[in-house]
């Protein structure tokens, strides 16, 4: 167990995805051992099927949590994670800079500098979870 988890008296149980076939089961083991929340790590697979594992962690009553908007969209409690239009114009912005002459290796490696909090309130109310007024506050976009 993490060092962290550990200060925070937090079991992590982790659940190997290899393919969306594994979601379900995957998840309902997880319930079965007693987990009561899920981050989804960010990864094309998980990112392709956001709504799927919104559903699948919904029906377990799984707090979930990801990194891709697209996941609460769908039905997900939260995500929290670099803001995709933000990462997509700074992309558009390379683009410019490469098709003007500049040599993609002269161009320096950002970091993301925004960040979006979007909270799903159905997706709360449906797995019982409270979500505090100091978290909604500071949500970005919050789906009624």
């Amino acid at each position: 167990m993490g060092v962290s988890a550990q200060a925070l008296r937090v079991k992590l149980s982790p659940v190997a995805f290899h393919e969306p076939n594994d979601f379900e089961s995957g998840l309902n083991a997880a319930h079965k051992d007693g987990a009561d929340a899920l981050l989804v790590m960010a990864h094309p697979v998980t990112f392709t099927y956001a709504g799927l594992l919104a559903k699948l962690a919904t029906l377990n009553q799984l707090s979930a949590i990801s990194p891709f908007r697209e996941f609460a969209e769908s039905g997900g409690l939260m995500t929290y994670g670099a803001s995709n239009l933000a990462l997509h114009r700074r992309a558009a912005y390379y683009i410019d800079k490469i098709l003007k002459g500049t040599k993609p290796a002269d161009l320096p490696v950002e970091q993301p500098t925004k960040f979006e909090l979007v909270i799903n309130l159905k997706a709360a109310k449906q797995i019982g979870r409270a979500i505090s007024p100091n978290v909604l506050a500071r949500a970005d976009k919050v789906i009624k």
